[in-house]
């Protein structure tokens, strides 16, 4: 079948929701989308980086799996103490979690973690990966600190302004 074929179904279709789809899908970070309305299935994925545009394959051709394919981490803001009142004595600021995630103190299972007690960490060094929705988002310092303590645990989930690291300032 090719896609003049399939165009009369598409036409009968919402064609406007199918493009709005379409169009949010290019433009956000999602790397693929299965939607399937149980008439019609809609199957997008993309390349690591957004640059590449979406990869249609040929016709007949199953679309390559994305599966050994390590999504690209995205940098993300810090939950830095912003107030003197949440500071604690000695000076030490606790890392709070931006997002609902699976926390990942290494970049692989065989990898060693990003930090440890006691590391002396530079400013855009990552801390750890926060996994949401199959993305994977590294946690970059935004200032140059000692890491006194690790609050998450390897592979555990944390919540939106969870404590995870508490630092002192360098």
């Amino acid at each position: 079948m090719t896609l003049i074929d399939n165009f009369d179904i598409f036409v009968i279709m919402d064609d406007k929701f199918y493009l709005l789809m379409v169009d949010k899908f290019i433009s956000s970070g999602i790397a693929e989308l299965d939607f399937n309305d149980g008439t019609t299935r809609l199957v997008l994925r993309k390349e690591n980086t957004l640059d590449q545009g979406l990869r249609i394959p040929a016709e007949g051709a199953e679309p390559a799996l994305l599966a050994k394919e390590t999504p690209k981490a995205q940098p993300i803001r810090l939950g830095i103490a912003a107030n003197a009142e949440e500071m604690e004595s000695g000076g030490s600021e606790k890392i709070k979690s931006p997002i609902v995630a699976t926390f990942y103190a290494s970049p692989g299972p065989d990898a060693p973690p990003f930090v440890k007690a006691g590391s002396l960490i530079k400013t855009g060094q990552a801390l750890c990966i926060l996994e949401a929705m199959k993305m994977m988002n590294h946690l970059e310092a935004e200032f140059d600190c000692e890491i006194m303590e690790i609050h998450a645990s390897n592979g555990e989930l944390v919540e939106y302004g969870e404590e995870l690291f508490t630092v002192k300032r360098i």
